[in-house]
């Protein structure tokens, strides 16, 4: 349970109608096996003691007494588990019958929470059984329950055994249940029903403190219900920003008029961590071989909810549940190391890896940079637009938004004036790239060479050329900024800068040179996204046709499609450098920045779980080890996207160098030019990182020494 991480499980056991022992089977054979996959949260369906489908059998003593018994049986064959156990049950309670969640943990009988909302309407009917549940917490007299079992810690004195147990239970929807060892695993109940009310009970559970809401159902399966479903109970975690687990009846339940699907889900603010699909073949192979149950099994990270909800100011939560009729039930979990193998660690989170949500993602974020630009150029009556091409990725698909930009405001491209500036690390394999692309986009192209203003500049300020320091590298970087502003004075246009939001994190920029501009349309795309965008329009040039068009590339570049793709996908390939140093004796590129700084794909990683996530550096090596060190072994993820290795050794190595970039390098960002939001995480001053220049990192990097 260390950082956060908690295995849960969603389970649901073929029963039987009105077998009480063998529903009980069924469900501790289903517990244990999922306790012994580590699970320390376990759910069973609706009425998973006796089957959701008993209808007037319901008004049985024999089926209820037999419920009673067999829950005190479930608690006392469970206890040897490490786990909090959630599991449907009929009670009857001063003459009514509930419909209740009984959560127990290591032989004790924590809580009865009733199901509030009671279904009387089409398929459903409920009401001629149960009775809604109260809000209010009461305890009951296990004795007048038929429960044979011990309750919640009691007072001093009682047991020999040195521990004392109350012989009452809380009962009412308000209740909560608090693991002692892990403070942000809070555990609120509701079932079926109430999830599908306008006021779930799951919303006073999350403002109370729950992180993770159970719901024990029986939701049956009809044409596109189960989309439903999971829309339902994802959106819900949203909402709540909160972990939600639905088990669901599945399996042995009645089919006289109705089919179980067993749609098991757990999700975790929006995201659908594990599921079962629902009426799946595969499980009902174990029925015939003795008790057998399918489920749905993740790690949640509880310490990630709760930084969310710091984060969200209009989240409001309960200072104090006490006081608004909430009780808190204590629980104690065993502190355990919790596998990360039911949680997939994504190493590019900002990239999606199913490939149609990327090119989905993609034409969102051009949409995104292009509408920004156009704006601006509005707003300033604009009709022209500069901007330095290298013939790198940055340049490039910042040339790529404003030609889309120029397309949006019904501009001439021949009003975006793309230049070209050699100097003493220029290739000429970025040289002519950038000089083609520029082309194949119906972009005016000038080329106007610094050398000769740099070694002006060197002589005035008397620096050797032959000294290759930090001032032979910016002077290069200033001069190229200086020519791009002039010239949009000329012209009466906006210089649009390059830089990325990777680069603006790690300050990998020249203070008043790149790092300046009139506009940076690539502020918020880390460089793992840049490249993505950047092939994303490659393809679609290749191609050619409508999927050019809808790339929005344009008339012209629909027709140079072929070169244009040619262009794009050499840069693609061209190792990112600044070419700042001079090149190698064969022309190639000396200066690699990757080389220098680290690899973009792991100050990517670093950079979203620091600010979007805010875990600590203890928690980013851990994942970084999780998703960089060996398992992908082919070298590729499950989208075949390149995925690097790294050893522990090196990923310390370049953590290190993030956190002490991030914070030394916050002067540039506390005055960047302004620049459009495009993902979760951006570093603007004036939006979501309101960070000082001065503040030290001494406290993140200590924590990295103690590895």
């Amino acid at each position: 349970m260390r950082d956060g991480f908690v295995k849960v499980a969603a389970l649901t056991p073929a029963i039987r109608v009105a077998d009480v022992d063998y529903n009980v089977d069924a469900c501790v054979a289903a517990a244990r096996e999922a306790a012994g996959e580590g699970a320390r949260v376990i759910v069973l369906p609706e009425l998973a003691i006796t089957a959701y489908t008993c209808e007037d059998l319901f008004w049985q003593d024999a089926l209820l007494d037999a419920a009673a018994r067999g829950l005190a049986r479930l608690v006392r064959e469970t206890a040897a588990l490490d786990a909090l156990l959630l599991a449907g049950v009929p009670l009857r309670v001063n003459g009514k019958l509930y419909n209740c969640a009984a959560v127990a943990s290591r032989g004790r009988l924590l809580g009865l929470v009733p199901k509030r909302n009671i279904p009387t309407y089409s398929e459903f009917y409920e009401g001629r059984h149960f009775c809604a549940g109260p809000a209010e917490v009461e305890r009951l007299a296990l004795g007048r329950l038929g429960l044979d079992v011990p309750a919640t810690a009691g007072g001093e004195g009682g047991d020999p055994s040195g521990e004392s147990f109350d012989d009452e239970v809380p009962f009412g929807s308000r209740l909560l249940f608090a693991c002692d060892e892990l403070p942000g695993l809070v555990v609120g109940a509701e079932i079926c029903e109430d999830l599908w009310v306008p006021d779930p009970p799951s919303t006073a559970l999350a403002q109370a403190g729950a992180t993770l809401v159970c719901n024990l159902s029986a939701s049956n399966e009809l044409v596109g219900k189960a989309d439903y479903r999971r829309g339902l109970v994802g959106s819900t975690s949203a909402r709540l920003v909160c972990a939600y687990m639905y088990a669901s009846a599945g399996w042995g339940e009645s089919t006289q008029d109705l089919v179980f699907g067993g749609h098991d889900l757990v999700c975790e603010n929006g995201r659908v961590l594990a599921e079962t699909k629902p009426l799946a073949d595969a499980g009902l192979a174990r029925v015939g071989e003795g008790h057998a149950a399918v489920g749905a099994s993740a790690v949640i990270d509880v310490q990630l909810l709760a930084a969310d909800r710091r984060r969200m100011s209009t989240f409001e939560t309960l200072s104090s549940p006490d006081d608004h009729g909430f009780a808190v039930v204590p629980f104690s979990l065993g502190v355990s190391e919790t596998s990360l193998a039911g949680r997939p660690v994504d190493p590019h989170p900002f990239v999606p890896a199913d490939r149609a949500r990327r090119s989905e993602r993609c034409e969102e974020i051009f949409a995104i940079q292009a509408h920004g630009l156009a704006k601006r150029l509005a707003h300033t009556r604009s009709r022209r637009a500069v901007v330095g091409v290298s013939g790198g990725l940055d340049s490039t698909l910042a040339l790529l938004v404003m030609a889309r930009a120029f397309d949006l405001l019904g501009l001439d491209r021949a009003g975006i004036l793309a230049i070209t500036m050699p100097g003493f690390g220029t290739t000429a394999r970025t040289h002519d790239n950038a000089r083609a692309m520029s082309e194949a986009l119906g972009c005016e192209l000038r080329e106007i060479s610094i050398a000769a203003g740099v070694r002006q500049h060197f002589a005035d300020i008397g620096h050797d050329e032959a000294d290759h320091s930090v001032t032979y590298e910016n002077a290069q970087a200033r001069e190229r900024t200086q020519i791009l502003m002039d010239v949009a004075n000329q012209e009466g246009g906006l210089v649009v800068g390059t830089g990325d939001l990777s680069e603006l994190a790690l300050g990998w920029a020249t203070y008043n040179a790149d790092h300046m501009s009139m506009y940076g349309v690539n502020a918020g795309v880390p460089k793992t996204l840049v490249r993505h965008l950047v092939r994303y329009v490659a393809d679609a040039a290749a191609a050619g046709g409508k999927a050019a068009l809808g790339a929005g590339l344009g008339e012209e570049a629909v027709r140079n499609g072929a070169e244009l793709a040619r262009v794009l996908y050499d840069v693609l390939d061209t190792p990112v450098s600044p070419e700042l140093l001079p090149a190698t004796g064969d022309g190639k590129i000396s200066q690699k920045t990757e080389d220098l700084v680290g690899p973009y794909e792991l100050h990517d990683f670093f950079l979203y779980n620091v600010l979007r996530c805010g875990f600590g550096p203890a928690k980013v090596y851990r994942l970084a080890l999780e998703a960089f060190g060996g398992r992908y072994a082919s070298g590729t993820d499950a989208d075949d996207a390149a995925v690097g290795t790294y050893d522990a050794e090196a990923v310390m190595k370049w953590l290190r160098k993030f956190y002490w970039r991030f914070f030394s390098q916050q002067f540039k960002r506390s005055c960047l030019p302004d620049g459009p939001k495009v993902g979760t995480v951006a570093v603007s001053p004036r939006g979501d990182l309101r960070m000082p220049s001065d503040a030290v990192c001494a406290l993140w990097q200590r924590e990295l020494e103690g590895l």
